[in-house]
């Protein structure tokens, strides 16, 4: 009798169970439920870490399964965010503006309503007309389908033009950090419709929550989090676990011997590129209604520069490798920038981590690389072996 898939992995099932368990503890601890030991803003830097594991596990399945350095999967997870909060700052807009004109002599016409709409949202740059771009922001559902597809879109577009071409290796790497900086640079300019460098912003105030406390509806995003990061570990695992898993690896190590042997590698690099891509704007979808914000700056290089090193940091190819690097550096950055570490006198010197915590990072990196090419999820295959052998 075959077994399951959770039989054959019970790797998954135990990192469901520590999720959850993790979930759980959170949701008591948290203010929603009256303890008050875990803060609301506390409790949004966990669930935004969750969304960082998400888009981590889609990195490393992209570089550390099928080895293709991206230097561009921080930007779906941007547009993810762009494409909800597009229909938040829509949505709230429009509440605050019929309210404000229900007092009005004459009730106002749609039109009224839709130029007010548009001179709040677009006042900061000078301008009052709705963009094309923002065609469907007046509804939930086709900007949910807009975190999905273009996303998905764009990566099926730039991966068939990549792959068919078979750019590999650091060009591909360069290829990726343009798109970043082309869509960086196009989302800078006003005339975008993105509210160039203000970007989009009061994310947090959900539409028909308003009688709700920020308390309850971050414990929703929270759990939001958790059930998608649990999903997408599911998914991938489920993906590299069997023939495509191993295909893939194959591709990683030896793509001309993959090709020779009759497998179409372009299909399957083309079929991982573009559903990490996905997942990274689902996860960017989820990430920035917690945060707030986003704008720009969220989808410039450094950004995927900064994913590549948690999942190195964490072992890539290893999935729980890539929740651990992200979730070990996402909180760590929220304590040395947010002032939690007590800044260092020398004398001559005073060591503020704010300032330094990018160069931690840098050398955390550089010590990870050098003396620990797994990372630290290669910390469990030394416990391992070494319980295998005082077996």
């Amino acid at each position: 009798m075959e077994r399951s898939f959770f039989a054959k992995n019970p790797s998954v099932l135990w990192f469901l169970l520590g999720l959850s368990v993790f979930t759980i503890a959170v949701t008591i601890l948290s203010e929603a439920t009256g303890t008050a030991i875990i803060s609301t803003s506390f409790l949004k830097t966990l669930g935004k870490t969750l969304c960082l594991c998400l888009v981590a596990i889609a990195m490393d399945v992209v570089w550390g399964y099928c080895g293709i350095l991206s230097l561009g999967h921080f930007a779906f997870f941007g547009i993810g965010g762009y494409a909800i909060g597009m229909w938040l700052m829509y949505a709230r807009t429009k509440e605050i503006v019929v309210t404000s004109l229900e007092n009005a002599t004459l009730p106002p016409t749609p039109d009224e309503i839709t130029n007010a709409i548009g001179g709040q949202i677009f006042g900061v740059v000078g301008s009052s007309d709705f963009p094309l771009i923002w065609a469907f922001s007046h509804s939930l559902t086709l900007q949910l389908l807009a975190v999905v597809l273009v996303p998905g879109a764009l990566a099926l577009v730039f991966g068939w033009l990549a792959f068919r071409s078979r750019v590999t290796g650091v060009y591909l790497s360069i290829l990726t950090q343009a798109m970043t900086l082309a869509l960086s640079l196009y989302f800078f300019q006003n005339d975008t419709g993105l509210r160039g460098n203000n970007g989009l912003s009061g994310l947090q105030n959900i539409p028909g929550l308003e009688a709700m406390s920020q308390a309850t509806v971050s414990l929703w995003f929270f759990w939001a989090s958790a059930v998608a990061l649990g999903a997408g570990y599911v998914l991938f695992a489920w993906i590299t676990a069997g023939k495509l898993g191993s295909v893939i690896r194959a591709i990683r190590d030896d793509e001309a011997r993959v090709r020779f042997l009759g497998y179409h590698v372009e299909g399957y690099k083309l079929f991982i590129f573009t559903i990490t891509a996905i997942i990274a704007g689902i996860a960017g979808a989820l990430y920035y209604p917690q945060a707030g914000i986003i704008n720009p700056a969220e989808i410039a290089p450094i950004a995927s520069i900064y994913l590549a090193v948690w999942v190195a940091i964490g072992g890539r190819g290893r999935l729980y490798g890539a929740v651990i690097g992200a979730a070990v550096v996402s909180l760590m950055s929220s304590w040395f920038t947010g002032g939690g570490a007590p800044n260092i006198n020398l004398g001559f010197y005073v060591i503020n981590w704010t300032d330094w915590w990018l160069v931690l990072l840098g050398l955390t990196f550089v010590a990870v690389t050098l003396f620990f090419p797994k990372g630290i999820g290669g910390l469990f295959d030394l416990l391992q072996n070494r319980k295998g052998d005082g077996a």
